[in-house]
C-alpha cells in the first residue's frame, strides 16, 4: 500500500478517502499528488530554501568577482593567501546559512507532523506503515527544497549578472567576470539535500504515532514526555561537551596559530547543535524566569503556561531567534574586541583610518550574517502561524469559557513576546561568548607591546549600538510575527472551532 499523508485538520472522512486512494495513488492527477504544497508552512519553507540558495550564489559570485579584481591589481594579484582567506570566509558563511536553513526546516516539518498526528494515526489504522509515511514526508522536503533552491539559483544568478557591470563601473575596471558558472550549483544542491535531510529529521515523530491517537488532534510532547527522552538528552550533552572541548582547544591553539579559529568554528557548530537538541530541556527554566516580567493577568498567565506546557513547540520557535541573535552579536563582539586589542597596542588610541576600515568590515559581515537572521525570522513567523492554526480547538474553547477576542489576541501576542524575549537574552549571551572565542582563537598568537613574547589575551568587548539594533529588530520581529497569528486566533467562531 502506498502511504498518503493528507492535509491536517481533516475529520473522520480522511480514513475513507485514504482507503479509497490506497494502491491507486499512482493514478492520481498531479494536482492531487502535490496538494500538500498548499499546506500552511510549505510556502515559507520554499522561501527559506530560496533565500539560502540565493545567498550562497551571491557569496560565491562576490568571491569570484573579488578574486578577478585582485588579479588585475599589480600589488595584490599574486597574493594567494588573500584569495584563500576570502574563499574560506565565503565557504564558512554559506555553511552557516545552510545550517540555519536546515534547522528552521527541521523545526517546521516537526511542527507540521505534530499537526498531522490524527491523519497519520488514521493511516496507521488502515494498515500504512510509519516508515513509509516518514519517507513520504522526507520526499516532500526534497521537493520543497529543490523548488526553493532552484528558485534561489535563478534569482541570485539574475541579480548577480545585473550587479557585475555596476560594480565594474564603480571600481573603474573591466573585470570580464562571468557569473553563470557550474560552481553556483554547489549551494543549490547543498540547500536541496539539507532540506530533504531536515525534513527526515523533523518527521521522526511519525514513528511514534499510534492508531489510538486518531481520536485526538495535534499532539505535542509534554514536559513529562520530554523529560523521559534520556537518549536524546545524552546525545545532546555529548555534542555539547565535544563542542565546548573544541572551543577550548581552538582558544588554546589560537595562542600558537590563527588556524585555531577553524577548530573553534567546528566547536561552535557542535555545541550549538547540542544546545538545539537540548532546547526542550534548556528553554523551560529560561521561559519560567521570563514569565515573571509579563504580569499576572489572565492572558499573560495563559501565554506563559502555553510556552511551558509544550516545551518542544516553544523551543522550536525560540531556537531560530537564538541563532540569528547569536550570529549577529558574535561578529559584532569579535570586531569590537579586535578594535580594543589594537587600541591597547597603540597606547589607547586607534588610527581613525583603521577604525573606519574595521567598522566597515564589521558592517558588511553583520549584513551578510543578517541573511541567516532573516531565515530564522521567517521560521519564527511560520511556526507561530502553524501553531495557532493547529490550536484552533483550544482557542475556541477559551472563547467559549469567556475570554474575549481581544484577550485571545493578547495571549497570542504575549506568547510570541515571551518566546522572543527569552531567545533574545539567550542569544546575546551565546553571541558574546562565541564572539570572544572567535577573536581569541584568531588573534591569540599576535604579539603586542609592551610584552612582545607573551601570548595575547583578548578581553571581550560588547559594542552598544549593534546590541541595541538587535534588541530593536527583535521587538519589531515579535510584532510582525504575531500579526497573522493574532488575526487567525479569532477569525473562527468558538462553536465552529470546537466542532472541528
Amino acid at each position: 500500500m502506498t502511504a498518503v499523508v493528507a492535509e491536517p485538520g481533516a475529520g473522520g472522512g480522511v480514513a475513507d478517502r485514504a482507503a479509497g486512494r490506497g494502491s491507486g495513488a499512482a493514478s492520481r492527477p498531479a494536482s492531487g499528488r502535490l496538494a500538500w504544497l498548499r499546506e500552511r508552512g510549505m510556502g515559507a519553507t520554499v522561501l527559506v530554501a530560496a533565500i539560502s540558495a540565493a545567498f550562497g550564489v551571491a557569496l560565491l559570485t562576490a568571491t569570484g568577482y573579488l578574486a578577478a579584481v585582485l588579479r588585475s591589481d599589480p600589488y595584490f594579484g599574486d597574493s594567494e593567501t588573500l584569495a584563500i582567506v576570502i574563499g574560506i570566509l565565503s565557504v564558512l558563511l554559506v555553511a552557516v546559512a545552510v545550517y540555519v536553513g536546515a534547522m528552521v526546516t527541521a523545526n517546521t516539518f516537526a511542527t507540521i507532523v505534530a499537526g498531522r498526528t490524527r491523519t497519520i494515526a488514521l493511516m496507521r489504522l488502515i494498515g500504512a506503515s510509519a516508515r513509509a509515511q516518514r519517507a513520504e514526508v522526507a520526499g516532500q522536503g526534497l521537493v520543497v527544497g529543490a523548488l526553493g533552491a532552484f528558485l534561489g539559483l535563478a534569482l541570485g544568478t539574475g541579480a548577480c549578472i545585473a550587479a557585475v557591470p555596476v560594480l565594474d563601473r564603480l571600481v573603474g575596471i573591466d573585470s570580464g567576470y562571468v557569473v553563470a558558472q557550474p560552481v553556483l550549483l554547489l549551494p543549490t544542491l547543498a540547500v536541496a539535500l539539507t532540506t530533504w535531510a531536515a525534513a527526515w529529521a523533523g518527521s521522526r515523530r511519525v514513528l511514534a504515532v499510534t492508531p489510538l491517537q486518531a481520536l485526538g488532534g495535534s499532539v505535542e510532547a509534554t514536559r513529562e514526555q520530554v523529560a523521559r527522552r534520556r537518549g536524546r538528552t545524552a546525545v545532546a550533552l555529548a555534542l555539547l561537551g565535544l563542542g565546548m572541548a573544541l572551543l577550548a582547544l581552538g582558544v588554546a591553539a589560537g595562542f600558537i596559530t590563527p588556524l585555531g579559529v577553524v577548530i573553534a568554528f567546528f566547536g561552535g557548530l557542535l555545541s550549538f547543535t547540542g544546545l538545539t537538541l537540548a532546547a526542550p530541556v534548556v528553554m523551560p527554566p529560561l521561559l519560567r524566569l521570563t514569565a515573571r516580567a509579563f504580569g499576572r493577568s489572565v492572558p499573560a498567565r495563559l501565554a506563559a503556561e502555553n510556552a511551558l506546557r509544550y516545551p518542544e513547540r516553544s523551543s522550536r520557535m525560540a531556537i531560530g531567534v537564538v541563532m540569528g541573535v547569536a550570529l549577529v552579536t558574535m561578529f559584532a563582539v569579535a570586531a569590537e574586541s579586535v578594535k580594543v586589542l589594537v587600541a591597547a597596542s597603540a597606547g589607547g588610541e586607534v588610527d581613525p583610518m583603521f577604525a573606519g576600515m574595521m567598522d566597515s568590515f564589521a558592517g558588511v559581515m553583520m549584513a551578510l550574517v543578517g541573511v541567516s537572521a532573516v531565515i530564522a525570522a521567517v521560521g519564527l513567523v511560520n511556526l507561530l502561524t502553524i501553531g495557532v492554526v493547529q490550536r484552533r480547538r483550544e482557542l475556541g474553547l477559551l472563547r467559549a469559557l469567556g475570554l474575549s477576542a481581544a484577550q485571545v489576541r493578547r495571549m497570542v501576542l504575549l506568547e510570541a513576546a515571551h518566546v522572543t524575549v527569552t531567545a533574545l537574552a539567550f542569544g546575546l549571551v551565546l553571541g558574546i561568548a562565541y564572539g570572544w572565542v572567535g577573536a581569541q582563537s584568531l588573534l591569540g598568537s599576535v604579539r603586542i607591546p609592551p610584552d612582545w613574547s607573551a601570548p595575547t589575551f583578548i578581553a571581550p568587548a560588547v559594542p552598544l549600538l549593534p546590541v541595541l539594533v538587535v534588541v530593536a529588530a527583535t521587538a519589531v520581529l515579535t510584532l510582525v510575527a504575531a500579526v497573522v497569528p493574532t488575526r487567525l486566533a479569532t477569525r473562527v467562531a468558538p462553536v465552529a472551532a470546537l466542532a472541528e
